[in-house]
């Protein structure tokens, strides 16, 4: 076979990527096995072979429910603000730095940007907490410019906002990585030669920088598309409270509380997290399918 003689080719590249396939295996699709206790009353006593069979009883249960359009529209919600204001971010910082002549600015620059990325959640939601709270230095500067000082974090209103601004902060340096990496394989020439035309520093990243971050941003985009449905809940846990469910309330805060704070239920939480997955999957297909339609950028 044509796969055999490429293997015994190239052992060392194949030997190099089994550890990532085994974790894939292992970890990712043996487990998909599991999903099927989303149609079963699962008992841990009686196992997955063991347990009744319930149809979509759990996935009734879950549309039925009182919680089922917060948590969905939460979630949409703070993916959305997420793509519109955190998306570009990282692009924009990536140009800016690309545009700096100075290295060593550049790289404390680079090194002040990708530290929030590294340090531990609870230190960073602990950080949040802090700088919201009625003392911290959030509400003195909007004593200081006549405003009144509140629990923001206390408010649902606010909620949405605090979260999308932090996570721009936490992560803005280190997904800016690879559009660094996308533009330091710009040929220095081609900006040269637009020089020598009369484009200016706006016009050649209008002309040259941004065309070439294209088939970039359009798989990283068509990625972040079809994670539409997922929002980490440490975080959400760790900045939400009973007062602010109405607009932090997630899937996967719902999912947690469910499956593992409230009680055991197995397959009601499995269930949502299917039906997660499954919108995931239907954004992602169509997410590719329309960028192939556009351009030749997409991931098959």
């Amino acid at each position: 076979m044509r796969l055999l003689r490429d293997i015994a080719k190239h052992k060392a590249i194949y030997f190099m990527i089994l550890p990532m396939v085994l974790y894939y295996i292992i970890f990712k699709y043996v487990p998909m096995y599991g999903s099927i206790i989303a149609f079963q009353d699962f008992r841990v006593a009686k196992g997955i072979g063991g347990s009744d069979w319930a149809g979509l009883k759990h996935f009734i249960a879950f549309f039925d429910s009182v919680y089922f359009f917060r948590v969905l529209k939460n979630t949409l919600l703070i993916s959305l603000y997420n793509l519109v204001f955190g998306f570009p971010v990282p692009i924009l910082f990536a140009i800016l730095l690309n545009e700096i002549r100075n290295r060593l600015f550049k790289s404390v620059v680079q090194t002040v940007s990708y530290l929030p990325h590294f340090i531990s959640l609870v230190v960073i939601c602990g950080l949040i907490i802090s700088f919201t709270s009625r003392d911290g230095v959030i509400n003195s500067l909007i004593a200081f410019f006549g405003g009144e000082r509140s629990a923001l974090l206390g408010d649902p209103a606010n909620f949405r906002t605090i979260y999308v601004i932090s996570q721009i902060w936490q992560e803005m340096g280190w997904s800016s990585i690879i559009y660094l990496a996308a533009l330091s394989g710009i040929n220095p020439e081609i900006y040269e030669a637009a020089k020598v035309d009369g484009a200016g520093r706006f016009r050649q990243i209008w002309s040259i920088t941004l065309p070439s971050l294209v088939p970039v941003i359009t798989i990283l985009l068509i990625l972040r598309i079809g994670g539409m449905m997922e929002v980490g809940f440490e975080k959400i846990i760790l900045l939400y409270n009973p007062n602010t469910y109405e607009t932090a309330d997630v899937i996967s805060s719902f999912v947690y509380r469910k499956g593992l704070a409230e009680g055991a239920e197995y397959s009601f939480t499995t269930a949502v997290g299917l039906f997660q997955a499954v919108i995931n999957f239907i954004l992602l297909i169509g997410a590719n399918t329309f960028s192939r339609r556009l351009s030749d950028n997409r991931l098959w």
